[in-house]
């Protein structure tokens, strides 16, 4: 019974510092356009481009033989 006495005002403490976190990141705009955030993670911003086989040197495909 002892320990309530403790444990209730931390508890308490704790859902005041969440209640203002929450109403910090509410006035900030965190919650404003949740759907462009989550889109922009899947898409590379500038399209890779393939090099073309033109580009490379011709390689061997046989090792090098040193005598």
């Amino acid at each position: 019974m002892e320990s309530l006495f403790i444990l209730i005002p931390i508890a308490l403490v704790f859902v005041v510092i969440a209640v203002k976190a929450f109403f910090w990141s509410v006035k900030s705009g965190q919650f404003d356009d949740l759907d462009t955030e989550a889109k922009r993670i899947l898409f590379d911003n500038e399209p890779k481009k393939n090099k073309k086989m033109q580009d490379h040197p011709q390689q061997q495909n046989q090792p090098e033989y040193k005598e």
